[in-house]
C-alpha cells in the first residue's frame, strides 16, 4: 500500500507509522487520518506483527486536526460524521492485540494528544509538550480529550486542561498518570528499541491477554473485571498446555455439528422444542 502523508514500515515483528507533514507539525489532514486508518488496518490484520510503535517527522509528534480543513468537513451531520470516524481510528488502535508505543518529540497537542491516550507506552522527551487548546478555535476535543482524557487523570484536571488551554511540560504528563516516560531530547529512539527489547522477551500470548482484561477491567464494576481475570488465568493454563476439562466437549460439539453425528442429533432432539408450547 501506497502512503504519502505517512511512512509505514514493519522489521522484526514491529510496525512504524511516522506521521509525515513536518512542515505543518504533522497536523492530521483528512488524507493523513485515512491514510493511519489504512496503516492500522495493515497492522491489525497481522499475525507476524507484535508491537506498534506510532511517531512524528521533524521533532513534532503532532499538533493535531488540521483546522484549515474543518471548513471541509460540512454541516453537522457531516461533522459528527468526521468525529465519529475519529473515535473509531483510535478505538481501533486502543484495541489491537499488539503491544502499542507512543514516540513523543515536540508537540503532541488535541489530536496528537488524543493519539498518544489509546496507546499502551508513552515516551517523550524532555521538550515535548501537550494540552487541548481546542477552546481556543472555538471547538471541543471529538475523539479522547474529553473522554479518556478524564479517566486517565481526572474530572478536576481533565477541565483545567480542556477549560484553560494551555501547553504542559512532558514531566507533569508522567507526574499526572497520562504519560509513562520523559527521556533527554536525543535519548527518544533508544529508549523506545530498549523498550521493545523487554517487551519482546514476553510471553506474547500473556501480553494480549493483559492488555485486553485491563483495558476492559478499567471501564466495568470490581467484580465484573475480576470475572475478565478469572478466565484470562483459565485461558492462561490452556494455552500453557492444561486445556483437558473431563466435562468439556474438546471440540467434540462442533465435529458433531460438522459430521451431523449421534452427539448432534440427540443434543438437537432434546432441545429443539423442548418447551416451545
Amino acid at each position: 500500500m501506497k502512503f504519502e502523508q505517512l511512512i509505514y514500515e514493519e522489521k522484526n515483528q514491529v510496525a512504524r507509522i511516522t506521521l509525515n507533514r513536518a512542515k505543518v507539525l504533522n497536523a492530521l489532514s483528512m488524507q493523513l487520518s485515512d491514510e493511519i486508518v489504512s496503516a492500522i488496518e495493515l497492522v491489525r490484520r497481522s499475525t507476524k506483527l507484535k508491537f506498534l510503535v506510532i511517531k512524528g517527522a521533524g521533532n513534532n509528534f503532532s499538533v493535531g486536526d488540521d483546522i484549515t480543513e474543518m471548513l471541509k468537513w460540512g454541516d453537522a451531520n457531516g461533522i459528527t460524521r468526521r468525529v465519529r470516524y475519529y473515535q473509531n481510528m483510535a478505538n481501533q488502535i486502543e484495541e489491537l492485540d499488539k503491544i502499542t508505543i507512543a514516540a513523543v518529540d515536540g508537540f503532541a497537542v488535541g489530536g496528537g494528544l488524543e493519539i498518544t491516550m489509546v496507546c499502551d507506552f508513552v515516551i517523550a522527551t524532555e521538550r515535548a509538550k501537550w494540552g487541548m487548546p481546542e477552546v481556543d478555535v472555538g471547538i471541543t476535543p471529538g475523539w479522547g480529550g474529553t473522554t479518556r482524557l478524564s479517566r486517565l487523570i481526572g474530572r478536576r484536571r481533565a477541565k483545567e486542561i480542556n477549560l484553560i488551554g494551555a501547553l504542559h511540560i512532558a514531566q507533569r504528563a508522567v507526574e499526572w498518570n497520562l504519560w509513562n516516560r520523559v527521556v533527554p531530547n536525543d535519548q527518544l529512539d533508544n529508549e523506545v528499541e530498549k523498550l521493545l527489547e523487554v517487551l519482546k522477551s514476553k510471553n506474547q500470548q500473556g501480553m494480549r491477554q493483559l492488555k485486553f482484561i485491563i483495558n476492559k477491567g478499567v471501564e466495568c464494576d470490581l467484580y465484573t473485571a475480576q470475572g475478565f481475570e478469572v478466565l484470562s488465568g483459565a485461558l492462561t493454563g490452556a494455552v500453557s498446555g492444561m486445556w483437558k476439562i473431563k466435562d468439556a466437549d474438546r471440540g467434540a460439539g462442533v465435529m458433531g455439528f460438522s459430521q451431523k453425528n449421534e452427539l448432534w442429533k440427540k443434543r438437537r432432539s432434546l432441545a429443539q422444542n423442548f418447551w416451545t408450547d
